[in-house]
């Protein structure tokens, strides 16, 4: 699903009601309905006191517009609206003309702080001060107002955008955000939904489709893309029924060090619960019975050493590779690497003390094969790419770095982003319960399975993190967030799989 930015949203409003032959009033109304039928599928009916808070744009007709249809059905109703200027559009006059000639009681006009109206824990608001039209941070009173909204402990519902966060470029520090529980978007989601320093403020995300033209919106560009389960079914690759092992591809995982050999044992047990053929580790000798006792169809090589990795088999034929995870950063660990850097003409997947090799011995980085994968959690990251001020310096960063070096970086975060050159892929599966040790060695296990298996390595990196997240996904429901393993993501990858497919 394509991200949008503000601009081309607006554009694509303009161009559907020329070709629909509609007014813009009229969109407004079909946008605002299908978010009133989602109160009226939540509420049904129930006397919950309801509090609209209005600007005086388009996103304040949109909340005028709820207004009416809730009060049609009966609801206890009360709209405040937010006069932040002398200016009002067109479409929220008229609708509330409307809302006037339906109500008994007029809307109340807040002017000032001395305005700020009570507001309860039991209450419902609906957030449609502010929409995606929004370009300058919310000062004043009106700020005050927001933070009212905040602290009252009432559940917020926003109307296409928490009121004062920016679609599309960075906020400045402490600014006054709506911070929703809920969000009913429009049409298309938003960066802003899924980056660390905002996604917070968005709460429970759901895109309504208001109908704006489909061929318009196929036209417009965009580098930045939601991974669904759509996109997910439409990589995967299903199995022939004439087949054998061999046509999976045969992975080599080489990690782990003294104390350290779980670690690819559960990147071990991710590549097998994705399908690959023949899974093979490179370990330590100190690892040799544990994995062998604990992961009996795995095979195992070991290392002369027998608590740390100091080589790499060249000669080992593997359709992918995977290096890091546990090896630390010892002068012979870096050598390993560079030994398999430099013997490898094929992507490989580096995860954990790979990273942090890379970032010491930046030589190395010139030495990874094209369409590589890195899969570097924010402190790596920061280790790789240097500092940044906000999410948008860091996402430009990514890219840079994506670019100089011809690989793909899998920014792990509650929003994982899957970055080649000016691409960005971000997914929306997963819990707070993945941020849990270990969870990156299964994602590492995954993107290697699928890179064995033949899948282009960016096909590999989006297909394996949507995958990740939904088997995280189907683990919480059996042990909740807390409770929730490294190991039951893995043991959980065979039912996201099915799930693609709306199997049980």
């Amino acid at each position: 699903m394509k991200i949008l930015s503000a601009k081309q949203l607006a554009e694509a409003d303009k161009i559907s009601i020329k070709k629909q032959g509609i007014t813009s009033e009229e969109l407004m109304e079909r946008a605002a309905s299908l978010v009133f039928e989602e109160i009226h599928h939540r509420l049904e009916n129930r006397p919950i006191p309801i509090k609209i808070f209005c600007g005086i744009g388009n996103n304040g007709g949109d909340g005028l517009v709820i207004a009416r249809k809730l009060m049609e059905h009966d609801y206890k109703v009360k709209v405040y609206i937010v006069n932040y200027s002398n200016k009002r559009s067109e479409d929220f006059l008229s609708n509330y003309d409307k809302l006037k000639a339906l109500s008994k009681g007029w809307p109340v006009q807040l002017k000032g702080e001395n305005d700020l109206p009570e507001l309860n824990k039991g209450d419902f608001v609906v957030d449609s001060i502010f929409g995606i039209g929004l370009n300058r941070p919310i000062e004043g009173w009106m700020a005050k107002l927001v933070n009212h909204i905040n602290q009252s402990g009432a559940f917020i519902l926003s109307v296409d955008m928490p009121s004062g966060l920016f679609p599309d470029q960075a906020q400045e520090k402490n600014a006054a955000i709506v911070k929703a529980d809920y969000t009913l978007s429009f049409q298309a989601p938003k960066i802003a939904f899924f980056l660390p320093e905002t996604m917070d403020y968005v709460g429970n995300l759901q895109i309504l489709d208001i109908g704006l033209d489909r061929e318009f919106i196929g036209t417009l560009e965009s580098n930045h893309f939601l991974i669904t389960s759509e996109y997910a079914r439409a990589i995967y690759k299903t199995r022939n029924k004439n087949t054998h092992k061999g046509d999976y591809g045969n992975v080599l995982i080489a990690g782990g060090s003294y104390g350290k050999i779980g670690s690819v044992m559960l990147t071990a047990t991710a590549a097998l619960r994705t399908g690959t053929g023949l899974c093979s580790l490179f370990i330590p000798e100190c690892g040799y019975e544990i994995i062998q006792t604990g992961l009996p169809e795995a095979m195992v090589l070991t290392d002369s050493d027998s608590k740390m990795i100091t080589e790499f088999p060249v000669e080992f034929e593997a359709d992918a590779i995977c290096f890091g995870m546990g090896v630390g950063t010892d002068e012979k660990s870096i050598s390993a690497l560079r030994n398999m850097l430099e013997h490898t003409r094929n992507p490989v997947v580096i995860d954990a003390d790979g990273l942090n090799i890379l970032s010491m011995k930046n030589e190395l980085m010139e030495l990874l094969p094209e369409n590589s994968i890195l899969t570097p959690h924010p402190g790596e990251l920061k280790r790789l790419i240097g500092e940044w001020k906000d999410d948008f310096e860091m996402l430009d960063k990514v890219k840079a770095f994506s670019k100089k070096y011809k690989v793909i970086l899998v920014v792990k975060g509650a929003h994982t982003c899957t970055v080649q050159n000016d691409s960005v892929m971000i997914n929306n599966s997963g819990n707070p319960g993945m941020a849990t040790a270990g969870s990156g060695d299964v994602l590492s296990g995954v993107i290697t399975s699928l890179l064995g298996q033949s899948y282009e390595p960016i096909s590999a990196a989006v297909l394996a993190v949507y995958l990740h997240g939904a088997a995280g996904d189907i683990a919480a429901k059996e042990f909740g967030f807390e409770s929730l393993l490294a190991r039951d993501i893995a043991n959980n990858i065979g039912r996201a799989i099915r799930q693609l497919f709306n199997e049980p």
